[in-house]
């Protein structure tokens, strides 16, 4: 993999906002004709879909930011120079090539492609066929940017490919792929996942839950709770799950309270099956799995619970791994949640909605990993870099 020189990269990034700032009426009508296949005009699909004036704003933020950044290639982790005078340093090195499948979103074409370039990784973009013209123009502004810069288009390329011929391409890739990202549902990840020969990182899928103490602040998680729910439904950050402390204060009544609070903003509210008891109002859940599913609409589930390790384990058990949180006024409790609550970020007395790669200082984010390998939480530019060690001897042997 050619190692590209910050300056130059930089001008390749200066390139792509003027370009996406002197098209962007191009890029709007192209992603109208995306809107009309599509036909629908509401839910989360549509709003990932959709570019405006404010997402093609968005998206020149979004490489500006990447520019500013500090090159994260060839930076030195450690040095040592041992006892036999072996000098032993780990820097950081691209991965090399990465392919990221999503769905919808066009602003992922510009946000997965800017970090993937400035990190030095050439990247395969495998956006939905939902966002087609939408990311056939993005990429034609990349490849502008690129060859302004004398460099080769094949650093972002875009994938037009169906399921079957997908199935193919993660089986048999032109080059080895040192990193696949799926960024959507469980299927997505599932069907990666079966025919993939190259590292695969989780991402997209949410399934968030809050737990209401006892010792919580009701008004406090009725904010919360709110903001998540509602403020943006098709985001993997959005919540889905409520857990209520049936020893908390007044039980019934502030479960009315933010079964109410719900309602009045046109979420359909799900119940166990004592809880709807009291949620009358409510829907029943159909079953066990609903506790597992990622809703990605104006649903939620509210729920009872005995007590903070009942939540715990509710939520590990179910959750998706990405975000959790806890409403107390109770830190050494709050500490207890965050330390035991298996997910990428842990929250206290704040919205899930923060997962977020702008949200949390990290930038522009590839994706939200749910893994552990080899980063959890928003994939910024820091970690799109792998390391190597480089050592340096005078004719040393090992004896």
């Amino acid at each position: 993999m050619k190692l590209i020189d910050t300056n130059t990269k930089n001008n390749v990034l200066r390139s792509m906002m003027q370009i996406l700032d002197r098209r962007r009426d191009e890029i709007i009508k192209a992603n109208k004709e995306d809107l009309q296949v599509f036909g629908e005009t509401g839910g989360a699909m549509y709003d990932r879909l959709i570019v405006d004036e404010k997402k093609v704003d968005g998206m020149i933020q979004s490489v500006k930011e990447v520019m500013e950044q500090e090159d994260p290639v060839g930076k030195v982790l450690s040095n040592r120079v041992l006892d036999s005078g072996l000098d032993i340093t780990n820097k950081t090195a691209p991965f090399g090539t990465i392919m990221i499948i999503y769905e919808s979103r066009p602003d992922v074409t510009v946000e997965a492609a800017v970090l993937a370039f400035k990190a030095n990784n050439k990247i395969y973009l495998k956006g939905g066929k939902e966002a087609n013209y939408s990311n056939k123009i993005l990429v034609d502004c990349w490849h502008m940017a690129l060859q302004e810069n004398d460099l080769d288009t094949s650093w972002i390329e875009l994938l037009e490919l169906n399921r079957e011929e997908t199935q193919e391409f993660l089986k048999n890739p032109p080059e080895k792929l040192d990193l696949i990202v799926p960024r959507g549902g469980e299927r997505l990840i599932a069907f990666v996942k079966q025919h993939a020969t190259g590292a695969v990182l989780v991402s997209g899928r949410g399934n968030n839950f809050l737990y209401v103490s006892k010792n919580a602040d009701v008004e406090t998680a009725k904010r919360v709770i709110l903001n998540a729910k509602t403020d943006k439904i098709s985001g993997c950050n959005a919540l889905d799950k409520v857990l209520v402390d049936k020893n908390l204060p007044d039980y019934e009544v502030h479960l009315k309270e933010i079964g109410k609070l719900m309602k009045e903003n046109q979420v359909e509210v799900l119940a166990d099956e004592e809880t709807s008891r009291v949620l009358e109002d409510a829907t029943k859940i159909p079953g066990e799995d609903t506790w597992y599913e990622e809703f990605l609409a104006m649903k939620i589930v509210i729920g009872g619970v005995g007590n903070l390790e009942e939540a715990i384990e509710r939520i590990n058990h179910y959750s998706g791994g990405h975000s959790a949180a806890i409403i107390t006024t109770e830190k050494e409790e709050a500490k207890n949640f965050m330390e035991q609550v298996d997910s990428a970020a842990v929250y206290h007395n704040a919205s899930t909605r923060f997962t977020d790669g702008g949200q949390m200082g990290v930038g522009a984010e590839l994706a939200i990993s749910t893994d552990k390998l080899h980063h959890r939480g928003p994939l910024g530019l820091k970690q799109l870099v792998t390391n190597k060690y480089y050592v340096f001897g005078k004719g040393h042997i090992r004896e």
